[in-house]
C-alpha cells in the first residue's frame, strides 16, 4: 500500500455517451534514469536500475470498433485519517458519514476506500553536522521504525549532508533496510531543501498506492543550491504522499545552552564584519564563539520548525518532535497506523478550475469529538496527471 497524503487532479470525462463502457487501457512508458551522487565525493551513478517504477501517460479508452477515445478525469482524491481524541484511528466509517467542502461549496462524494493496504515509505535521515551527536539516536530511530512495518510494506533509505545519498532502493528486506540505516554517516553541510525537491520530483512520482516521507532532521539548512523553502512547500501541496517530519533539537548540543544535556566545547574563531553586520541588521549579538560546523541561530531553528509543520500541514501528515523515545515510538505507531488504515474520498469539483489555481478543501464527518487529518487545500494541476492510490 503505497501512502496516498494528497490530492491527485486529473482532466475531464470526455466522452458525452456515458451508457458506453469502453475498456480502460493504460499505456506505461518507462521513467527516466536519473543521476544521483550515491557517495562522498564520487562520480555520480546511474539511479535507475534500482527498482524503478513505470509512469504513465493519459488513459486511452477502446471501444467496440477499433475506435480509441481519449479519456481525462477531473476527479480529485485525498486520503483522510479520522481519529478519537486520544489519537486512535476510528474504522467503521462508510461514505454517508463525510462531507466534502470545496471554497465552501458542498461537493458530492463519488469515490469511497477504506480497505486497509500496504504502503512505501521513503526514510529521508539528515546526516549534517548539526546532527553528529544525535546519530545514534536518528539511526535507531530508524530502525525502529522498521520494526512498526509489516511484510508488504516497503521503504526506501536515503540520508542527505551537502549531497544526497540513496542508501538502499525500494524494498521490504529488513535486514537491507537495518544495514543501509546502519551506513549512514554524517558529513559537511546540510542540504535540506534540495533533499525534500528531490524526493518530492523524483522518488514519489513514480510510486503507486499509498505513500509516504519519514523525515529525520533538526530543520536548519545550511547549503541548498537549488531549492528554497517556498519551491519546496509548494511542491508539497501537489504532492500525493504525506511527509512525517521527526524533529530532532539540535540547538543544545550546537551552543551547549538549554537545559538538556551539555553540548561539545564551543570553539573560539575570530569575529568577522560579516558577524558584525549580521548582527546589526537582525538585532541581535556578535557571538564570539561557535557551535559545531552547521549549527544555527535560535532564529534559524525556529524557521526549521515552522518549516517542518508546514510540510506536514501541507501534505496532510503530522510533525513530531524526537524530544524522548517513548515519543518516538509512539509516533512510528501513529504513523505505521494512518498510512495503512486511512480513507481515500474522491469528488468531481463543480467547477473546473484554471491551471495553477489553488482550491480550499475541508472535510466534515458526521460524528462527534473526531479529529479529522487531510489536506486543506490543493493546486489544479495539468489534467493528464495519474490517479495515485486508487
Amino acid at each position: 500500500m503505497v501512502l496516498v497524503a494528497a490530492l491527485s487532479v486529473t482532466g475531464v470525462l470526455a466522452q458525452s455517451d456515458r451508457s458506453r463502457r469502453p475498456r480502460v487501457a493504460p499505456t506505461p512508458v518507462p521513467a527516466p534514469t536519473p543521476l544521483e551522487r550515491n557517495d562522498r565525493g564520487g562520480p555520480p551513478v546511474l539511479g535507475g536500475a534500482r527498482n524503478t517504477p513505470t509512469q504513465q501517460t493519459p488513459e486511452e479508452v477502446i471501444g467496440g470498433d477499433d475506435d480509441v477515445i481519449r479519456v481525462e478525469t477531473n476527479l480529485v482524491t485525498m486520503p483522510v485519517s479520522v481519529l478519537d481524541r486520544d489519537g486512535r484511528f476510528i474504522s467503521g466509517l462508510q461514505q454517508r458519514d463525510f462531507q466534502i467542502f470545496e471554497n465552501g461549496t458542498p461537493q458530492k462524494v463519488e469515490y469511497f476506500q477504506s480497505v486497509e493496504q500496504p504502503f512505501t515509505v521513503i526514510l529521508l535521515l539528515d546526516v549534517s553536522p548539526s546532527t553528529q551527536f544525535r546519530m545514534d539516536e536518528i539511526q535507531n530511530a530508524a530502525m525502529a521504525f522498521v520494526d512498526n512495518l509489516r511484510p508488504a510494506d516497503r521503504v526506501m533509505v536515503m540520508s542527505f549532508d551537502e549531497y544526497i545519498h540513496v542508501l538502499s532502493p525500494i524494498t521490504n528486506n529488513r535486514y537491507e533496510l537495518k544495514n543501509a540505516i546502519r551506513q549512514a554517516e554524517f558529513g559537511d553541510g546540510t542540504s535540506l531543501y534540495d533533499a525534500v525537491d528531490d524526493v518530492i520530483r523524483r522518488r514519489l512520482s513514480g510510486i503507486q498506492g499509498r505513500k509516504a516521507v519519514v523525515l529525520f532532521t533538526d530543520g536548519v539548512d545550511t547549503t541548498s543550491s537549488r531549492a528554497t523553502i517556498e519551491s519546496t512547500t509548494a511542491a508539497a501541496e501537489e504532492l500525493d504522499a504525506l511527509f512525517y517530519p521527526i524533529r530532532f533539537d539540535t540547538s543544545t548540543d550546537v551552543s551547549g545552552g538549554g537545559t538538556g544535556m551539555p553540548g561539545p566545547p564551543r570553539q573560539n574563531r575570530r569575529v568577522t564584519m560579516g558577524d558584525i553586520l549580521g548582527a546589526i541588521l537582525t538585532g541581535g549579538n556578535v557571538q564570539v564563539g561557535s557551535g559545531s560546523p552547521g549549527g544555527g541561530t535560535r532564529a534559524e531553528y525556529e524557521r526549521g520548525r515552522q518549516y517542518l509543520l508546514t510540510l506536514a500541514q501541507k501534505t496532510g501528515g503530522r510533525e513530531f518532535e524526537a524530544d524522548s523515545i517513548y515519543n518516538l515510538q509512539a509516533a512510528f505507531t501513529g504513523i505505521a497506523e494512518e498510512l495503512r488504515r486511512q480513507y481515500t474520498l474522491g469528488y468531481y469539483p463543480d467547477k473546473v478550475g484554471t491551471m495553477g489555481e489553488r482550491r480550499q478543501i475541508k472535510i466534515r464527518v458526521n460524528r462527534p469529538n473526531v479529529v479529522v487529518r487531510a489536506k486543506t487545500s490543493y493546486i489544479v494541476g495539468d489534467s493528464r496527471r495519474t490517479l495515485a492510490g486508487i
